[in-house]
């Protein structure tokens, strides 16, 4: 009695052949009792190599990223810290936490506190006068002019102080107020992560008091 069965393709007969043909070749020259290699796996990272971040994750406290270059920065310019990431432009208030954040990490403190915060409060004082007008009577050495009639640079409403810092000035005697804003200019146009710096030198008074005085910018 015979039997019927589909007719095979020649080409499927042919792939199957091949396939058969090595895998005999290659179990033939497997030496008896190895197991097959294993796939390879990349080796672990050592605590050295994990630690220290690349170049390109360092990022400068403005925004900028830090240059690529290969060679080493010096101790006092490198953060102790991997600096957190700057937030997108327009952001908004959300994101002004993240810049201080970042300016802090890149520049540690090294001013004592209470000279600090006088800084600080100078320095947003100043920018706040200088962007909208408001307060440039209390400066008449920075804005002598202040009793005309002039219109603000930058809106009132719409000005914000995003994050501020205040240190050293590459001597005991100076000091610089480094700031962050935003603000909509006489166009309409809104603009955040402006930077503007303050410098001060510190002065004593004729009774002994020390304080620290604006200086013009050169």
């Amino acid at each position: 009695m015979t039997t019927s069965s589909s007719p095979r393709s020649p080409r499927l007969l042919l792939l199957s052949t091949t396939l058969l043909a090595v895998a005999g070749v290659a179990l033939l020259g497997m030496p008896h009792g190895q197991k097959p290699p294993a796939p390879a796996t990349a080796p672990p990272q050592t605590a050295s190599a994990s630690a220290d971040p690349s170049p390109t994750a360092r990022r400068h406290p403005a925004g900028a990223p830090v240059s690529t270059d290969s060679s080493t920065p010096s101790a006092a310019s490198t953060p102790s810290v991997l600096e957190p990431a700057l937030p997108p432009h327009g952001e908004g208030v959300a994101g002004d936490r993240a810049i201080q954040l970042s300016l802090q990490a890149a520049w540690p403190a090294d001013l004592p506190a209470a000279d600090e915060r006088e800084l600080l409060t100078a320095g947003r004082a100043l920018l706040r006068a200088d962007a909208t007008g408001v307060g440039r009577a209390k400066w008449p050495d920075v804005f002598p002019n202040s009793d005309q009639e002039v219109a603000p640079a930058f809106a009132t409403a719409r000005f914000r102080i995003q994050a501020a810092i205040a240190r050293r000035d590459h001597s005991p005697g100076a000091a610089v107020v480094h700031l962050v804003w935003a603000g909509m200019d006489r166009g309409g146009t809104f603009t955040d992560l402006r930077i503007s710096d303050w410098h001060f030198t510190r002065t004593t008074s004729k009774k002994g008091a020390a304080t620290w005085t604006w200086q013009p910018r050169t």
